[in-house]
C-alpha cells in the first residue's frame, strides 16, 4: 500500500527540506500540491515531478488522489487547514510550531480525535540519527544520573545575513500574527521539543521575553528569551536565546554525575562525549533532506509495515504549552487570539505596535 500525498503550501520549507521526502520514503508518493500563487504551484510540481498542482486548497483535501495531507504553511494558516483535514476524514502531517498557541494545538488534536484520524507534527529531529544517537547515549548510562541541561542560543538566524545590525527583516517569522510570536516560536520549539524528546515532559517553567532590538525593520516581537524548568526525572536546566546579535552560539549541554555531552542543535558538529578526562567527538549522518526519517516513520505507520512515528499532536502540543508559559506576560496572556490585541504587548505594558519594549 502507498501513500499518496498532497501539500498546502510548497514554499521555501518544501524545496530541500520536506519535498522530497514525500515521494524519496518508501511506499509514499506526492500526488498533489498547491499554493495561492498557481504558477509558482505548477513551477514546484514541474521541478520535483509531481503530477498535478492547483491553487485551491479544498481540491486539494477533497482529492480521492490524496489519502494524507501536509501543511506547510505559516503557524497562523495551521489551524484552518488542519481543520478541513480533519472534516475530510484524512491524516495530517503540520509544520512546526503546530500552531500559534496551545489552545490552537487542542481545538487541532480534538478535531482529529472526533476524526479518528492521527495528526503529525514536523519536529523531524525526533527521527534524525544525529538526536537518536544522543536518546541513546543518554540511555547508556555513560554520563550516571542526569543532573542539569541548559542551551544557549544566539546569532542572527539568516547566517549570510548581515553581520551587524540593523539585521535584515525575516518575514512571517517575526509576525505575530503569522507565528504567534518572535523567533522563539520558529526556533526554540524545536529545542523545547527535542529536552521533551530526550528527557521527558517539562515542568515548572518559569520565563521571561523581551524586545531588546531596536531595529525597525524587525517589529515588536520578543527577541529575548531566558528560562528555567524542570523534568519529571527531576532534571534541572536552563534556556537562553537572543535572536539578533552578530556572535553565534548553540549549544546544548547535559551534565551527568560521571560525564558530560555536548551539541549544537542546529549545527552538524560532532558530539562532544566528556567522561572523566576523555574526550570523545562522535560524528552523526544528517540526511540531506530532513523531514525523510519522520515521514518515513509516519508512512510506515500508516500503511501497517510497523512502527509509530514519533511526533504527534498531542507531544507538539506539549512545546507550545512551554513557550505559551514562558510569554504570556510579554504578551499579556495568550490563551485567547493575543495577535488581535496588539494593545497588550509588548509585556502587557500597553505599547502595541508602538515600539519595541520588553517587559520593565
Amino acid at each position: 500500500m502507498s501513500i499518496r500525498w498532497g501539500i498546502i503550501g510548497c514554499g521555501d520549507v518544501c524545496e530541500v527540506k520536506s519535498g522530497p521526502a514525500f515521494y524519496q520514503a518508501r511506499g509514499s508518493e506526492l500526488r498533489l500540491v498547491m499554493r495561492r500563487d498557481a504558477a509558482k504551484a505548477a513551477d514546484f510540481a514541474r521541478r520535483h515531478g509531481v503530477a498535478r498542482s492547483t491553487a485551491d486548497a479544498e481540491e486539494l483535501i477533497d482529492s480521492p488522489e490524496v489519502d494524507a495531507v501536509y501543511i506547510a504553511t505559516p503557524p497562523g494558516h495551521h489551524l484552518e487547514y488542519a481543520l478541513r483535514v480533519a472534516a475530510a476524514g484524512k491524516p495530517c502531517y503540520v509544520e512546526k510550531p503546530m500552531a500559534r498557541n496551545a489552545t490552537e494545538c487542542r481545538e487541532m488534536v480534538e478535531a482529529f480525535e472526533r476524526a479518528r484520524q492521527p495528526l503529525f507534527v514536523a519536529y523531524y529531529r525526533r527521527a534524525l540519527p544525529r538526536f537518536v544517537a544522543v536518546k541513546e547515549l543518554l540511555a547508556s548510562g555513560l554520563l550516571g544520573p542526569l543532573l542539569a541541561v541548559s542551551h544557549v542560543y544566539q546569532g542572527r538566524v539568516q547566517a549570510g545575513g548581515a553581520a551587524l545590525p540593523p539585521f535584515p527583516a525575516t518575514g512571517w517569522r517575526e509576525s505575530v500574527s503569522e507565528s504567534g510570536g518572535g523567533l522563539f516560536l520558529d526556533l526554540g520549539s524545536h529545542v523545547l521539543d527535542l529536552l521533551d524528546f530526550l528527557l521527558g515532559r517539562l515542568s515548572r517553567v518559569a520565563g521571561s521575553a523581551a524586545r531588546r532590538t531596536s531595529s525597525p525593520m524587525t517589529g515588536v516581537a520578543e527577541d529575548t528569551v531566558v528560562m528555567s524548568f524542570a523534568t519529571d526525572s527531576g532534571v534541572l536546566g536552563t534556556a537562553r536565546y537572543q535572536f539578533h546579535t552578530s556572535a553565534q552560539v548553540d549549544r546544548l549541554e547535559l551534565v551527568g554525575a560521571l560525564g558530560t555531552l555536548s551539541f549544537s542543535v542546529f549545527g552538524r558538529e560532532p558530539l562532544e562525549l566528556r567522561v572523566a578526562d576523555q574526550l570523545e567527538r562522535i560524528e552523526t549522518e544528517q540526511p540531506e533532506h530532513v523531514h525523510l526519517p519522520l515521514v518515513q516513520s509516519i508512512v510506515d505507520e500508516l500503511s501497517g509495515a510497523g512502527g509509530r512515528c514519533p511526533s504527534t499532536g498531542q507531544s507538539a502540543e506539549r512545546a507550545s504549552e512551554v513557550m505559551d508559559r514562558v510569554l504570556d506576560d510579554y504578551y499579556g496572556g495568550r490563551q485567547d487570539a493575543f495577535w488581535l490585541r496588539p494593545e497588550t504587548w509588548p509585556g502587557g505594558r500597553g505599547q502595541g505596535a508602538k515600539g519595541p519594549r520588553g517587559p520593565g
